[in-house]
């Protein structure tokens, strides 16, 4: 029944914190929103960027040197952007890059077109990266910041077009309709992206609000569980021992006191140990148990025998412990308030299947629901003890005495 203390001091030594096993969690729905926000715009970008490409070079009539850098422009960071986004690397770096070139292209896009001598009746293949320039300041930039590249990019692309042709009127009426389409469009898309991360934060702030909770709770429910195994410690050995001490008048009884009182002191020395020891779920058969309540009546001192009942059987080792431990401070009720009269004594092994200890004594008796909050001999140290190894425990007290059943079966 023994168990390395200082393994599992070790083994405690490697959970984490309540907030260190949180900490990974904080950010857990955003990033996941993030990722799925960077996956669909290098999908988008990709599919509108091929449509783009494909018409720079319909349109091209002659590859010089000035339509060549703006391709580069624009192309080369657009690739780096769908890549970043795929791969969920350097996201903001290449959003943002690609961002600011495009807005660079879009006014050079002008002096490009003119200089080449072109003029563009229709829609040039530029028009069909505005929207994708928006959500790369969606990837990259703060959120005021997004609003503002969201109508920035529409009203720069309008007076490119207007310059294109000479703010002529036909010019007019299609360059209105385009601003007007894609400058709703990006804010759509930029309070789209608010909104899907602001969920996702609400949903991390309520996840790390129930973690909080939660370990709250977990810490105070273990400091209650300390507490009260401290006190049953305290009443169970050093009580017991001062109660000995006072009742001790032969050499014999003296020596069984100071043993019970170097025993009590090692115990609150290594209280952390002694409740780790509380017993495992290795087998203690019910002999064992028998031979340690006739220990426990040897060294009380007290005229009683344990009367061994059934077939011999086996229970786990911290259900024998609770057992020994509640059946002590029965005994030790029993010879304190009773002055031992009657005291009797019976483990029953029910068929394998379970075990049964009586304790009973001939006292004036007591009625169990007068005993005060601050008195823990039978809350905590029989009761509480038997309820933490599903076992029970029914106390019946009257003028003919009192009778302490405790009991175990096994599921």
């Amino acid at each position: 029944m023994a168990v390395d203390a200082r393994g599992i001091r070790e083994a405690w030594n490697q959970i984490p914190s309540p907030g260190a096993a949180g900490a990974g969690l904080e950010r857990f729905t955003g990033n996941r929103m993030e990722r799925i926000l960077q996956i669909v715009i290098a999908l988008g970008s990709a599919a509108l960027g091929a449509q783009a490409f494909l018409g720079a070079i319909s349109t091209l009539s002659r590859l010089d040197a000035a339509h060549l850098a703006i391709l580069i422009l624009v192309f080369l960071p657009l690739a780096a952007m769908i890549v970043a986004c795929l791969v969920g690397r350097f996201v903001r770096v290449a959003c943002g890059s690609f961002a600011i070139t495009y807005m660079i292209a879009l006014l050079l896009w002008p002096v490009v077109v003119i200089s080449a001598g072109r003029g563009a009746a229709d829609q040039p293949w530029i028009f069909f990266l505005v929207n994708i320039g928006v959500v790369a300041a969606v990837a990259a930039f703060p959120f005021a910041l997004q609003f503002v590249w969201a109508a920035a990019l529409p009203l720069v692309y309008g007076w490119v077009r207007l310059v294109q042709g000479g703010f002529s009127k036909e010019y007019w009426i299609t360059t209105a309709f385009d601003v007007t389409f894609t400058l709703i469009l990006g804010m759509v898309l930029v309070s789209l992206a608010w909104m899907f991360r602001s969920v996702a934060a609400g949903v991390d702030e309520a996840r790390a609000k129930a973690v909080d909770t939660y370990a709250s709770a977990a810490a105070a429910t273990a400091a209650e569980e300390e507490r009260v195994a401290l006190a049953a410690l305290m009443h169970d050995s050093v009580l017991a021992a001062l109660i000995a001490a006072a009742r001790a008048e032969s050499d014999r009884e003296q020596d069984l006191a100071v043993g019970m009182a170097r025993e009590a002191l090692t115990r609150l020395a290594n209280t952390e140990a002694s409740v780790a020891q509380e017993g495992t779920d290795e087998p203690v058969s019910t002999t064992g148990i028998v031979a340690e309540l006739r220990r426990t009546l040897s060294e009380q001192g007290a005229d009683a025998v344990v009367e061994e009942r059934g077939e011999p059987g086996s229970v786990p080792g911290r259900v024998a412990r609770a057992l020994v431990l509640a059946a002590r401070q029965a005994i030790g009720n029993a010879l304190t308030h009773a002055a031992g009269r009657g005291l009797h004594v019976i483990v029953d092994a029910e068929s394998g299947t379970g075990v049964r200890v009586v304790v009973s004594d001939a006292g004036p008796g007591f009625d169990p629901e007068s005993i005060g909050e601050d008195r823990l001999g039978i809350r905590a140290s029989i009761l509480a003890r038997m309820a933490a190894v599903a076992g029970t425990a029914d106390i019946d007290s009257g003028d003919q005495g009192t009778v302490v059943t405790l009991g175990w079966e096994s599921a």
